[in-house]
């Protein structure tokens, strides 16, 4: 689908949960490019919360309601329950609708490959929102490995972890596979796909999955090992039960290593209400978290140099939707990367549960 002239998109969003209301309305408002026409949800607190924040939005009850009228729409959002993820999806492609799905895109690789076969096949945009792709400090280390400061880099750290001992509920800490929960589909989606990102495919898998907290059902700390085709070896560790939090980056060459602290902020600021808006700064990090770059030093004792931490730009990834719509140009993230990324945290959980290091 291409060649919608110059008038703002219309965005049909399926969902104001979470992933809806403090990610994909704000940013999809955020862009000049696009303007969100229909919320579905059927909750009525939700409902009043998506009238307040963005005037002169509709409302429907049912997906549905999107395919009926899609010759009013240019793009479906689903930010819906994992669980929902592939017959949505499914259903707009049908019904001529390109489409965004939240990661996971879905439980398996197959599946994602199958949603993609069914966009190509009927010419229309599919993609997955990883928006820790457009993190300052996953961009600036993207700048740092281009620059060659750190030379051959021979193993990645990276970590998403919280201290969350009490159980928060809902679908994403059930035990049931149906509802494609647990920090290993949630957290590691993001950290597997910024490894394969920068250090390309993976072709062995090793993990731990482990349920630790009282009462609770889905894995809350969990590890993997990746051996890419490089070479290159990344540790991606994500938790809900760390008591002291680790580096977010800890990237070793043989010419320099990088040490970086602390969470992107753009994720904090939309949940207290911030919205990115045009000429005005938007995802710049404090200078006390930006990382720092040395060989032989310690980061804790001041050691190494600070590195500017490259402002995040998560609206940059609807920028690139729309011109994808427009333009035909390659979708930001596109389903293949992301069955690529479902390959791995399937031999992960296939590892964790024998014991094993899983070839791909």
């Amino acid at each position: 689908m291409t060649g919608t002239g110059d008038r703002a998109l219309r965005v049909g969003l399926v969902g104001y949960g979470t992933a809806g209301s403090f990610f994909h309305a704000p940013l999809i408002a955020a862009s000049p490019d696009l303007v969100l026409d229909t919320v579905v949800t059927a909750n009525p607190e939700r409902r009043e919360r998506a009238g307040a924040q963005l005037p002169g939005v509709r409302f429907a009850e049912r997906p549905e309601e999107l395919w009926e009228r899609r010759d009013g729409l240019d793009l479906v959002v689903l930010a819906s329950p994992n669980r929902t993820h592939v017959p949505l999806a499914t259903a707009a492609l049908r019904a001529g609708l390109p489409v965004v799905v939240d990661k996971p895109i879905a439980a398996t690789a197959a599946e994602a490959r199958g949603l993609d076969a069914l966009a190509t096949e009927r010419g229309l945009l599919l993609s997955v929102f990883q928006n820790r792709r457009w993190d300052g400090d996953f961009l600036t280390l993207r700048k740092i490995l281009a620059e060659g400061t750190l030379g051959s880099v021979r193993r990645f750290e990276s970590r998403f972890e919280r201290w969350r001992p009490q159980l928060k509920g809902g679908w994403r800490e059930s035990g049931d596979p149906q509802e494609i929960g647990g920090l290993l589909y949630d957290l590691g989606s993001h950290l597997v796909d910024q490894a394969l990102t920068l250090f390309g495919p993976a072709v062995r898998v090793y993990a731990e999955a482990d349920v630790r907290r009282a009462g609770a059902e889905a894995d809350d700390d969990t590890f993997i090992a990746v051996t890419h085709a490089g070479g290159v070896r990344s540790h991606l560790f994500m938790s809900a039960t760390a008591a002291q939090l680790g580096p977010r980056f800890r990237v070793l060459g043989d010419s320099a290593g990088f040490v970086k602290y602390g969470l992107d902020p753009q994720e904090a600021a939309l949940r207290a209400g911030a919205r990115p808006a045009a000429g005005e700064p938007w995802g710049v990090e404090e200078e006390s978290y930006w990382g720092r770059l040395g060989a032989g030093e310690s980061p804790l004792t001041g050691g190494g140099g600070p590195v500017e931490t490259v402002p995040g730009d998560y609206p940059a990834y609807y920028t690139a939707v729309a011109r994808s719509l427009r333009e035909g140009t390659p979708p930001p993230v596109t389903a293949g990367e992301a069955a690529a990324a479902l390959d791995v945290l399937e031999a992960a959980r296939r590892s964790a549960e024998r014991g094993v290091t899983v070839s791909l």
